[in-house]
């Protein structure tokens, strides 16, 4: 293949620091300031993105008698996150490798191929996952759960299936733009949909009659919002006229090399949510649940941070390797480090200086509120564990390596 010159633009000066190997003031600064470009931006959209589901849980906590509604929601969504969210999200993750090398080397056809395959993928991968959400009221009684939580976690999921199939069609979307570094599209979109999603869910769930589920209602008609405004943008987009073609048979073929990457990323997400589903076997489960929920959604949160600072990263690292650059993919790893670390000590002090009202946010029940204030120092650690270790996963996938990435 013949050299090409990256797409990205690169200083001279950066570029000859990088090659030399050197950890430079100047290279360190001006890759910071290309991290940073796309770090800052993509970390809102995660926070945003994820903050949807955030918003629907607190409105529910604050329904009257809203302790078994909150242990529903939240089981509920746990095991949605486990079994089907974090698993597409996970999957097309391989796109940061396909789609972010193809755009280094500007092989710009292979975005749109690799995004329809993805789509199709994902799609189909949706299938039996909304069927196994149509029986989990039934499998958590099965299990040992509390049977009055089984039942209202099986009710509230099958409100979720809509929005499922809405995050199989955005995450390749979302990485086919973040692979070409175009963020901001993506967080204005992402901070429309919170907008809307947060008086929509509030009406569903204070002024109907559909109570803690107009919360799952109000996360499936959002996410499918957001969908229209990314296919809106990148159809009419000049940005996105060399890189987006139409579907093709092509987008059928080849699933094998995409699934190789998809597969270990989608593995890499599966976490501690399923934690909670154990709370339900606990004596007082209601109490439990609703307070192990509120401690892994604010550390999920938080990792939502750590998770767009590692997608910046992978986006340089794929991008510099697609160009055969692999100093300049270096010198990224050491600054998205840099940056990764900061991000920990900052969060982490910001949740102690919030210890005592952090549980408000999610109920008005004083004994969950307490357990929550108390819980406060562990979440401390994790976050900051989460944010490392999360930071150097994506880094990975970027590379191509997802295979080497801690489960």
């Amino acid at each position: 293949m013949e050299d090409r010159a990256p797409l990205l633009p690169r200083r001279q000066e950066a570029a000859a620091a990088a090659k030399s190997g050197g950890w430079r003031c100047g290279a360190a600064a001006a890759e910071a300031r290309k991290v940073a470009h796309v770090a800052l931006p993509m970390a809102a959209v995660s926070v945003a993105q994820y903050a949807v589901q955030v918003a629907s849980n607190m409105m529910v906590g604050h329904l009257p008698g809203g302790v078994l509604a909150l242990s529903a929601s939240a089981i509920a969504t746990s095991l949605a996150s486990v079994s089907g969210f974090s698993l597409l999200i996970g999957m097309s993750n391989g796109l940061e490798t396909l789609c972010g090398q193809a755009y280094g080397a500007e092989q710009y056809g292979r975005l749109g191929v690799q995004t329809y395959r993805a789509m199709v993928t994902l799609t189909a991968v949706s299938i039996p996952i909304s069927l196994l959400w149509v029986f989990m009221g039934k499998l958590l009684t099965l299990i040992g759960q509390d049977p009055m939580i089984s039942h209202e976690a099986g009710r509230y999921i099958m409100w979720l299936i809509p929005a499922l199939f809405a995050y199989a069609v955005s995450q390749p979307l979302t990485k086919f733009l973040q692979s070409q570094s175009l963020i901001i599209p993506m967080l204005w979109s992402s901070i429309a949909t919170l907008l809307l999603h947060i008086p929509v869910c509030w009406l569903l769930v204070f002024k109907t009659s559909l109570g803690y589920i107009g919360a799952a209602l109000a996360i499936s008609v959002s996410y499918w919002l957001n969908v229209f405004m990314l296919v809106a943008y990148i159809g009419c987009s000049n940005s996105c006229k060399e890189t987006f073609s139409r579907p093709t048979l092509d987008a059928f073929s080849g699933v094998g090399v995409f699934m190789r990457l998809a597969l270990p990323s989608a593995l890499m997400l599966w976490s501690f949510e399923v934690i909670i589903l154990l709370s339900g076997l606990l004596p007082n489960p209601e109490l439990q649940t609703s307070v192990l929920s509120t401690c892994m959604t604010t550390i999920t949160l938080m990792y939502t941070i750590a998770y767009g600072i590692g997608a910046a990263g992978s986006t340089r690292v794929s991008n510099e390797l697609g160009a055969g650059n692999p100093e300049g993919a270096r010198l990224a790893v050491r600054v998205v480090m840099s940056i990764a670390v900061t991000e920990a000590v900052l969060i982490t002090g910001a949740l102690l200086a919030s210890q005592h009202i952090l549980g408000y946010a999610y109920s008005s029940d004083k004994e969950v509120v307490d357990y929550v204030n108390a819980m406060v120092p562990f979440i401390c650690i994790s976050v900051a564990a989460d944010s490392l270790q999360g930071v150097l996963s994506v880094l990975l996938e970027g590379a191509g390596r997802s295979t080497w990435a801690p489960m």
